[in-house]
This record gives C-alpha cells, structure tokens and sequence, in this order.
C-alpha cells in the first residue's frame, strides 16, 4: 500500500497523522529540530525483514501463511513430479536415481519402484490407479502396478520425457524432446505420434475440459493448444525462450510460465547439435541457476532450464481466458516459476526458485509472496483433497502440505533503521485490520547496524494501532517486530503499515573552507525573496520518495554568482553544512591586524558568499569569520553555531607612488626616468602616452614586476622636434593606479 503521513508537530506533542494513498515528495525536508518519521509500508520494506509463518501481498500487507508440513524429507537431491490416485495416495519421483515414493494418507512412506535412469520428470494415474513414472535422459515410460513391480509400459525412443497426462478416454500423451513430439498411448502400450512441433523440447502439458492439449515448448516460448484430432495451434509466443509449466483452470483459462532470454526474434531454433563431450552437472545449482541437475550424463542436446544452466531474464506469467485473449499476470527479473497449480478457489499458485518460494496470484496487479520453504525450489504441485496443495521441492528434495489452514501465529522483524545519527525515539503507531486477531509491535535499538548481544533487549509490546512512545533506548538504529496471532475464528489480522517517530540529536554546523574573492569585484545582491505559492514535485509514477534514509552531512551547492567589476569592493565565499540537513543561516565579521574585538559586516545571511565596499577600511592586514548557524531548524534554546577564521589578507585602496619623474631630449630621442612605490602590494603595470596618445606598457628595469618598489627607463626613437607631454602611470596588484607627466621642449 503506498501512502504518506503528514505529521504535524505542536507543542512537543504529535497530531493525528493523515493517512494519503500517494507518495509526495514534499518540498522542504525535516530538520534536526523536528520530529521525523520512519515508514514501513510497502512490499520492498516488509521483504527486506525476517519473516516467520507471514505471507506479504504486493500492495504492502502482511497476514497469517497458509500452515505448510513437511511430510518427506527423501534420499534424493531433488523432485521433479507428484501425483495423487483415488485413494490419497501421494507419488513423487524426482533423482538423482530414478525412484519413485509413495506417501499414503496416514503419513507411511516407501520406495514403491526403482526404475531404470537417473530421474523421473513426470508420473500420472489411470483409472484403475496405476501408477505411470517417466524417465530421463533415453527416456521410458514405466507402469507400476498395485504390487509395486515396475515395467516398461511404453518407450518412445526419445531423449527425455517432461509431462505425461491422460485424456478421458484413458489414452496417455507423453511430451518429449529432443525433436518436441507428443505421442499418444492406448492402453495396451501402442503409442505414435501424435504431435510434432517445430520445437526441440515440449516441456509443459495439461489437458483442457473439451479435452485439448495444452503444451509449452523451448526454446521459442509458444504456447500451443492441440484438438483432439491432432491440429496445433499456437495460443501466444511468450516473450522468454522456456514455457516450463502449464496449468488449466475448470472454466478453459490457461495459465502458463515462461522463462529465460531468447535469441533475436524470428531466430528459427537452432538445429541439434553434435553430441557434445561427456559433462559433469552437479545436483547443486550454483548462483542464479534455474535447477539442479544430475550426475554425469551425456546428452545429445542440452535439456531446457532443468540442466542446471543459468537462466536469464526471469519468469513471465500468462493468462489466456477461454476466447484465447493473453495477458501478463506476473512477472519477477529472478524468480523462476517450475509449478502452477490452482487452489480450492480458484487462485493461480506460483512454484518458484531459487529461495523456494510459493506465490499467489490475486489478480492482472495484484499478488502474494505466499510463503518459502527451507529449500532451494519449489519444483512441482498437486491439488489435494480439502483444499490442500502438495508441493516438491529441490535442493533438497522433500514434500509438504500447504493449508488450507493458515498459521496461528507469524513475526516479522523489520529491517535495521538508521537514523543517520544518535536519537531519541518517539511514538510507534500501525495501520492494521485485526479482524478478531491481534498484532503486537516491539522494538529494540543500538549503536551497531547488526543487532546483537550489544542492543537493546525487545521491549514490551504495543498492542494498541493508535500506538505508545516506544520504551527503547536512545540509539543511531531500530529494528521493531511484529506478531501477529489469529482470530478465535482463525482469520487473520492484517498489519499494513508502521511508523516510527524520532528526534535526532541536534549537532553544530560546519564551515569548511573560506576563500577570499579577488578585489574590486562584487557578488549580485540576494534576489528577493519568492512570493509565488508554494510547488510540489511527485515522483515517477510507481516510484516512492525514500523518507527513511539515513542522515548525511549537507554541504549545499558549491557555486557562486558571476561577480561585477565594482572598484573597491572585496568578497568572502565559503562551503559548510550540517549533520542533521538542517537550514543554516550565516554571519560574517571581520577584524584587523592588532585589532581584539571583531566587527559585524552582516548577519542572517543565506547565501554562501557575501562581499562588501573596503573602501570604508584602512589599508592593511585582515581577517574574516564566518558563523554558521542551524536557528532556521531548531528552537532558539538548541541552535548550534559552528565558525572558521580566514588566514589574513589585504585590503589596500591606496595607489603607488611616482617619484623622480624626468624627461631629457638627445637628438630625436627622448629619454624618460621615473621610481614608482607601493606600500603594502607589488606593482602591477606601467604605461606611458606621449602627447595623448595611445597608452603602451614599459617594462621595469630588470623587465620583472615583481617587487614594491620599482625604476623605469624609457626611450623613445625620432621624436619630433617642439614640445613634447610625456604621462606614466603604474597600477599595483589591487588596480590602484597612480599617474603623472613631464614636458619636454
């Protein structure tokens, strides 16, 4: 569920919250001064804790899961298939070695048969309850009778066998690969042909009420529906290369799972390679892995995801209603679905790896996280009696039951909260529907972002959704945790959000760097303050703002204004930030050399820069302080100020003097000499113009400007006969300029 709570905060007390179907990203964040909130409301936030016998819909609630059993723990890495015959007797086969176990309605369990190969893919049951189990690789079809002898009932000379199914007539189609036919057995054994795709595997079958072959293949993802007459198809090409489970629904709905990256589109199916060397395929799928898989074995074509090859791409999940119109219903970048079952009601069950999860598909937009087993993948479904669902898995190989119960009582522990600094924590309230259950929240807290023996102790639980201050101490973390317990009528309660109100600890602003502008240059003034309305910016559609991020120091923008020629001024910028993200407001002083007490230049300013006319100064030595305060976040009595000096500079208004300025005539050349002095900087520049000319740089004697004080010599070549005005003037490194002229006749 995605929703936003205003909190207001008056009078240190919290005012009832607003609880708005939307995420905003409101304008102007909290400060250290006021409260905050920690939300945890959404599906992303509840999948991030430990969840315990809870199952988390796609909207953000969390209620009671359906009650799962363990009722086999086999000897074999993995199961593929499960069946049920009349009486409630439960088969499942799986390898590596081809066994097939039978679980009777009391709990007994045995090996019935052990057959031939090293895995069974798939088992069905006829009529009279014989038990039919498929093998692979060099696939065959074996029968076992009630006396549990096997014997090869049909052997299709195929490499594997993924399905197996009978229609009402008692004829057994069988789905293979590697050349993806599907043949049909009469029940005395006689098999043909019945179908034959342009595909390599046929990996999924079910059959539909009007008695249709419902088929998916690899590696061109079709979904394909074949009349009893023999005529295909194709229902819809799924965008993944693998359709690796199909399952129909009493009304004709056809639902399908398909997984992993396909070529380019249009690409045919590659033909049959050349059988490869002997491979080593270990029962452990390595990381992102589709499967396990078996022992050593050589195969002429890799099989589909089973092998145990990475599977790229995720699992998109498909609905066709009975016009044959396809919809994605669910879809997940990593899970991939091995099973599709349809509960007591009529709701589409996900079987997936590699964390053995079950998901349930509410509707097009809405689904369960339903519950995950101790086990890698959830790899096949049966339908049982009363509303139970059976389930194998792999990695390790076992069956449990799943409901129709739910739990009588389920936890999450949250994830770890951290409040980006040392806080006191407030008021803890839930959104729920208890529905004659109850929910109970406890929270713990630490100064370490792993809890452990070092945190807090639980504290005592809040019961009440309206909420209580929370009993934890003062910490940089918290972690709450919930339990949920059924109602009297074993319904379940329904938690949908938590908030979690805390205050961190206000800390001093800090100025960084302070550097000092070039002179006779001034910042723009601040522009006036804003008197449009306020704005609000929303995030993406299906996107929320983060409102629990952990605090970062705040140093703003780094940038400055261009700044205007203005002679005599001088100007100070600066970085600084706050712990808390807190508003900073600043002061700037100044003082001179031998000087004790500092001078206010100007206050509450709130840009990072300011600059000023120095002609209001004497010539000399300086030092700026900036003060930066968080009074715009906090209350006057916990404002913090933070401050830094410059390193001196100097303010010099005063131009260089020009002495000794004289002027002599030899022939056509005139011969000019002058000393030019500055008190506190270096000179800069010289220039001469004779008889209002064009002014053109001398260089000092020795040709460096690099000293106070400095002697220019200037000759000038076939001057005129007469009178003569020759003006210099110099300039020092502040642009203070000095001038003066001879005559010469």
């Amino acid at each position: 569920m995605i929703r936003l709570k205003f909190t207001a905060i008056a009078a240190g007390r919290l005012l009832p919250g607003l609880m708005i179907t939307a995420v905003l990203a409101l304008a102007g964040a909290a400060r250290a001064g006021q409260t905050r909130t920690w939300s945890q409301g959404e599906f992303a936030d509840f999948q991030k804790g430990v969840i315990h016998h809870l199952s988390v819909r796609s909207d953000g609630v969390l209620t009671l899961a359906p009650k799962s059993t363990e009722l086999l723990d086999t000897s074999s890495p993995y199961l593929w298939a499960l069946a049920e015959d009349s009486k409630g007797n439960l088969y499942a086969g799986g390898g590596t070695g081809a066994k097939l176990y039978r679980i009777e309605r009391g709990g007994q369990h045995k090996v019935v048969a052990e057959l031939e190969g090293l895995e069974v893919h798939a088992i069905a049951i006829d009529a009279k309850d014989r038990v039919y189990a498929a093998t692979s690789p060099d696939g065959k079809v074996y029968r076992v009778a009630a006396g549990g002898k096997p014997e090869v009932f049909f052997d299709p000379k195929a490499k594997y066998i993924w399905a197996l199914a009978f229609n009402p007539a008692g004829d057994l189609f069988v789905a293979t690969g590697e050349q993806g036919e599907v043949y049909r057995v009469t029940p005395d054994g006689k098999g043909k042909v019945f179908f034959k795709s342009d595909e390599t595997h046929v990996r999924s079958m079910a059959i539909d009420p009007k008695g249709n072959l419902i088929l998916g293949t690899e590696p061109s993802g079709l979904i394909i529906r074949v009349s009893p007459a023999g005529e295909g198809f194709v229902l819809y090409q799924a965008a993944r290369k693998e359709v690796t489970a199909v399952a129909v629904a009493p009304d004709g709905t056809i639902y399908a799972a398909a997984v992993g990256t396909k070529g380019a589109p249009g690409t045919p199916p590659a033909a049959p390679p050349a059988p490869p060397p002997q491979i080593t395929i270990t029962a452990t799928a390595g990381a992102g892995a589709a499967a396990p898989a078996g022992p050593q074995r050589t195969p002429a074509v890799p099989p589909p995801s089973l092998a145990g090859a990475a599977v790229t791409g995720g699992t998109e999940v498909y609905r066709i209603d009975a016009g044959g119109t396809p919809r994605r219903v669910w879809n997940d970048s990593r899970d991939i679905v091995y099973a599709i079952a349809l509960d007591a009601s009529g709701r589409v069950l996900l079987g997936t790896g590699n964390k053995g999860a079950v998901y349930r598909v509410e509707s097009p937009v809405l689904y369960t996280a339903l519950l995950s087993v101790p086990c890698t993948q959830i790899t096949a479904f049966q339908a049982g009696r009363d509303g139970r669902i059976f389930a194998a898995t792999g990695n390790v190989g076992k069956i449990y039951e799943v409901g129709p119960a739910l739990e009588h009582e389920g936890t999450i522990e949250g994830d770890v909260f951290d409040s980006g600094l040392y806080s006191a924590w407030g008021r803890l309230t839930f959104e729920a529907h208890e529905q004659g259950g109850k929910i109970a929240i406890a929270t713990r807290s630490g100064n370490v972002d792993q809890p452990q023996k070092n945190w807090s102790a639980w504290s005592a639980p809040i019961a009440s959704s309206k909420g209580e201050r929370m009993a934890s101490p003062p910490a940089r973390f918290l972690q709450w945790r919930a339990v949920l317990t059924a109602g009297s009528t074993g319904q379940s309660p329904e938690l949908e959000s938590v908030d979690a109100a805390y205050l961190p600890k206000n800390l001093e602003p800090r100025v960084d760097e302070i550097e000092i502008t070039p002179p006779n240059y001034r910042f723009p003034p601040p522009p006036a303050p804003s008197t449009a309305p306020p704005t609000l910016s929303l995030p993406a559609l299906g996107k929320r703002r983060e409102t629990s991020s952990p605090l970062a120091l705040d140093t703003g923008s780094t940038s400055t204004p261009t700044m205007t020629y203005a002679k005599g001024f001088i100007g100070a910028r600066w970085t600084a930030g706050d712990p808390n993200g807190d508003n900073l407001v600043y002061t700037v002083m100044i003082r001179g050399a031998g000087e004790t007490e500092w001078k206010l230049l100007k206050d509450k300013v709130k840009e990072k820069y300011w600059s000023w006319d120095s002609t209001a100064f004497p010539d000399g030595d300086y030092r700026v302080r900036v003060i930066a305060s968080d009074s715009p976040s906090n209350p006057p009595a916990e404002a913090l100020t933070g401050q830094m000096d410059t390193d001196p500079f100097v303010i010099d208004n005063t131009p260089p003097r020009i002495t000794g300025l004289a002027a002599a005539r030899s022939g056509d050349r005139l011969e000019v000499r002058w000393h030019a002095a500055d008190a506190l900087n270096n000179l800069r520049l010289a220039e001469y113009s004779l008889d209002g000319g064009d002014w053109t740089v001398v260089a000092p004697a020795g040709s460096l400007s690099d000293s106070l004080e400095l002697d220019y010599v200037l000759t000038l070549e076939k001057v005129p006969a007469g009178e003569h005005t020759i003006a210099v003037r110099v300039a020092d490194d502040y642009d203070n300029q000095a001038a003066d002229k001879a005559v010469v006749r």
